[in-house]
């Protein structure tokens, strides 16, 4: 028997008995929920973008409704997901499918990778399990899973290794089953062939795996070397008036593009007059919170919230993308995670609405 279709017989067998048979978008040739969760699945685990999921396909539950919908009500639903710009590309894909292509889905993964957030592996997969094209796949869990098991060196996001990949990928790609496979070496990285603590006893590839064989399933693949994140402060102003919290709406690109978050003040300016001159709000005396640490992939941010009971100057022109929200909005607000924990643990009741 060739290796390749040992390759794909014994992940097939596998899957068959344990691979992840009751994920909500399991078992749908449904191109809009395919496209859905292959999205939210980018850079983020499966536990997590469940809800997501869910919850998006209640207000949304297809094409139309999202095309017609406001971006800003997007960002809402999406808010705690993270890498905003998926959402952002999501609601402009779905725009160009209704316009461009009546209300339906291209078959052809040359012309799906060529909507908006849609790369190769993505259209792939959508052309592969909703249209029964043959087609392979290169996920972060195909990655690795190809990395360890023909040992191939590098660093997966190289040109020269990304193509070493594809060609692999595609060499061990059956012509039958083309969905059921590309599932299986999804859940394979998932659940066996994991980042760190794999369980290569119950893997079905452990017989031929190079590097199992060579004792360096840890050190594949291969990745750069972790330079010390740079470090950023923020402060942030919590300006509260009768119960409301004044936000502001993030430039459509870059961090937490097009969400809301609480204005940030700049590194030499005293709170009270910035408030005054940039905000319209008056603010006697403002309390320093406990900051909020989070991380970014690129570097890591402190908030530094200082809180001020504000009333308003009404003589101040109220600044572009600024908004009042009382508590009961709070839940349905598009705020990126860091600050509604920051709002939620300065104000607990805000959160409950």
């Amino acid at each position: 028997m060739k290796t390749s279709d040992d390759f794909s017989r014994r992940l097939l067998i596998w899957h068959q008995r344990h691979g992840r048979h009751d994920l909500p978008w399991a078992r749908t040739r449904d191109p809009y929920r395919v496209w859905l969760s292959e999205i939210m699945l980018q850079q983020t685990q499966v536990a997590t973008v469940i809800p997501y999921y869910q919850r998006f396909l209640a207000r949304f539950p297809g094409l139309p409704e999202l095309a017609a919908a406001p971006v800003a009500e997007v960002m809402a639903l999406w808010s705690g997901l993270g890498y905003y710009a998926r959402a952002r590309n999501l609601h402009a894909c779905a725009g160009v499918v209704m316009r461009d292509h009546a209300g339906s889905f291209p078959q052809d993964a040359t012309a799906i990778a060529k909507l908006p957030g849609i790369g190769r592996s993505t259209a792939n997969a959508i052309a592969v399990f909703c249209f029964g094209a043959v087609a392979s796949i290169l996920d972060g869990n195909v990655k690795r899973v190809l990395c360890r098991h023909f040992g191939l060196p590098g660093i997966p996001g190289q040109p020269s290794v990304d193509r070493e990949l594809w060609r692999l990928a595609d060499s061990v790609l059956p012509r039958r089953a083309v969905g059921t496979y590309i599932q299986a070496q999804m859940d394979l990285g998932a659940t066996l062939c994991t980042r760190t603590k794999p369980r290569c006893g119950e893997c079905p590839l452990a017989g031929s795996c190079v590097a199992l064989s060579q004792d360096r399933v840890l050190q594949l693949p291969e990745s750069k070397s972790r330079k010390p994140l740079p470090s950023r402060e923020v402060r942030v102003l919590l300006l509260i008036e009768a119960g409301r919290v004044l936000l502001q709406h993030r430039p459509p690109s870059g961090i937490w593009g097009g969400l809301l978050s609480l204005p940030e003040l700049p590194e030499d300016a005293e709170p009270s007059a910035y408030a005054a001159s940039a905000l319209g709000c008056a603010v006697n005396r403002f309390e320093t919170l406990a900051p909020l640490r989070h991380n970014f992939t690129h570097f890591r941010l402190t908030l530094l919230p200082l809180l001020g009971q504000a009333t308003f100057l009404p003589h101040v022109a109220e600044s572009a993308g600024q908004c009042w929200l009382a508590r009961s909005e709070l839940a349905a607000a598009a705020l990126p995670a860091p600050i509604r924990s920051l709002l939620e643990a300065a104000f607990p009741e805000l959160g409950r609405g």
